[in-house]
């Protein structure tokens, strides 16, 4: 009996003591833990799904954005998934000039790149996204990647300077409406047009109903003021002569060694050669953030 208790005596004193032993060992590395902030900098740090540090301070010299796509003034919300993300292959003036003005607000950005893979849009939003880089402070590229056509190609001629591969379809210097029309189609199937507008040109350009040279002749002015306005904007920004920019806009796009030929860009060269020129722009080696 004596023995027993004796023996619960020693069990109860080794508990204690390893508890006491196991409190003095945490007590000591939360005071080492209070006394260097950094000794558990590992455990501190979280990693996303790739295995980059979130809170690892990102420098940007430079802010790239994508012009890739169709590109529009807008994308209507209908056009959105539920990340605001567009749902087809399609830019937004808005954003570009958005993100070139957020560029120019930022003290560390030094250089903006709009980098290109797009065979056009609207006029509009071409004229816009070339004003915003001729507006910026800072040195602009266009970088032209596949083909930088069309409205695109507007928008790349307001950059202070356009590269293009030697691959690179470039220009399109030209302006279109065509359109199916179904009115034959229509009458086989016994479907009638009936107009009912206030103006004679306020049913312009219903593919179910034919055109008629009237309107035709009215659809082409305007046309033929587009036409001329993109080629007045090609050869200001360019600085080529307006003769010069009429030979070459027949709608055709060239590759880029001819496109460098007549003037349309100012480079032949990738991501690589953009980084080197705004390296010497900068005087400091070219980080870039994509918006």
């Amino acid at each position: 009996m004596q023995l027993q208790l004796l023996y619960k005596k020693y069990i109860r004193f080794a508990i204690i003591l390893i508890v006491a032993i196991a409190s003095l060992i945490v007590i000591k590395d939360e005071i080492s833990f209070r006394l260097d902030p950094f000794a558990y900098e590992e455990d501190m740090y979280e990693e996303d799904e790739y295995g980059d540090d979130l809170y690892e301070d990102v420098y940007c010299n430079t802010t790239g954005i994508e012009l890739h796509g169709e590109l529009l003034t807008y994308i209507p919300s209908s056009d959105l998934d539920d990340d605001g993300l567009p749902l087809g292959d399609q830019t937004a003036s808005e954003n570009i000039i958005f993100a070139i003005q957020e560029a120019e607000n930022d003290i560390d950005v030094k250089a903006i790149i709009l980098e290109i893979d797009s065979y056009g849009g609207y006029p509009v939003a071409g004229e816009e996204v070339a004003n915003a880089l001729k507006q910026a402070s800072k040195p602009t590229v266009a970088l032209i990647r596949e083909g930088g056509a069309s409205a695109a190609y507007m928008a790349a001629t307001g950059a202070d300077v356009i590269f293009a591969s030697k691959n690179s379809d470039v220009g399109s210097i030209a302006v279109t409406a065509s359109y199916l029309e179904y009115a034959k189609q229509n009458q086989q199937e016994g479907i009638a047009y009936i107009s009912l507008s206030s103006g004679k040109f306020k049913d312009l350009g219903d593919p179910d109903r034919p055109l008629t040279w009237e309107e035709r002749n009215l659809w082409m002015r305007d046309i033929n003021i587009l036409h001329q306005n993109f080629v007045n904007t090609v050869a200001e920004n360019r600085n080529l002569e307006i003769v010069e920019v009429e030979k070459l806009a027949d709608g055709s796009t060239m590759l880029g060694e001819m496109a460098l030929e007549n003037g349309l860009i100012g480079h032949i060269g990738g991501i690589i050669e953009v980084k080197e020129y705004l390296k010497e722009k900068i005087g400091e080696e070219v980080e870039i953030c994509w918006y």
